[in-house]
């Protein structure tokens, strides 16, 4: 049983989630703000048993809204599944969204069996995390494996970390799907608009800074200098190139 955790002050709306969620057989918890639900989630003394697998989380709480919320768990090293529930439409608060550190977003209103597919898929992913890791092989298609090398750093896109000599970087699931798709297209320019687009699902005309954003972390992640990129690098006018193995 997914024990899944519903942050909305309407309480018409997340007494509803509950009943439909309960009936496909998760555990649920409701709460109305953004500050009890961290109080929850930060708890030191849960068992195995309580921990949250997925946090289906309204963006606007009383107090500290959704965004803050996902910044706060992801400062704390808490990378539970988050799927934001928000009436702002804009493109933007999307992307603002994901560079929190949420995984997921819906805008409201939904259709129910849409909300419930997203958690679904959320809840596979946080699974995958805990199968047994298989070794990189030496195929030509590097984007296949599930753990790969990449300037002496070892990147593991099933546990979301990548891991080197100074320590490991947790990365959430959005910033595991750009890294994917990067390492697809391989040595290929790819434009912003082609990420917002292919990754995300997001509209061509949407303001494109955010994707520079997760690009700078990333950076910090894989490259010696960040700053003189060697691996992930902004080709002029386009957009941006992976390349696994520079010469």
């Amino acid at each position: 049983m997914s024990r899944i955790m519903v942050v909305e002050d309407e309480a018409h709306l997340a007494q509803g989630l509950r009943f439909n969620l309960e009936a496909e057989g998760h555990s649920v918890e409701v709460f109305g703000t953004g500050e009890t639900a961290l109080e929850r989630l930060n708890r030191p003394d849960q068992r195995d048993d309580q921990r949250i697998d997925v946090v289906v989380l309204d963006v606007m709480l009383p107090g500290m809204d959704g965004f803050a919320v996902v910044s706060e768990l992801r400062k704390a090293e808490q990378f539970i599944p988050v799927l934001l529930l928000t009436a702002l439409h804009r493109p933007e608060d999307v992307l603002k969204g994901f560079a929190s550190g949420a995984d997921d977003y819906l805008p409201k209103p939904f259709d129910l069996q849409i909300l419930l597919a997203r958690i679904n898929s959320l809840l596979r992913r946080r699974a995958w995390q805990g199968e047994p890791q298989q070794p990189a092989t030496h195929s030509r298609n590097v984007a296949e494996d599930a753990i790969f090398e990449v300037n002496g750093r070892t990147v593991d896109l099933r546990s979301l970390e990548i891991r080197t000599a100074s320590g490991v970087f947790q990365l959430t699931l959005m910033e595991v799907d750009l890294l994917r798709y990067l390492i697809r297209n391989n040595g290929k320019a790819v434009s912003r608009k082609q990420i917002l687009e292919d990754v995300w699902g997001l509209p061509e005309d949407t303001d494109t800074r955010a994707i520079d954003n997760f690009i700078v972390r990333l950076r910090r992640y894989i490259e010696d200098e960040p700053s003189r990129p060697k691996y992930l690098l902004t080709v002029r006018g386009v957009g941006y190139k992976f390349i696994v193995n520079p010469e």
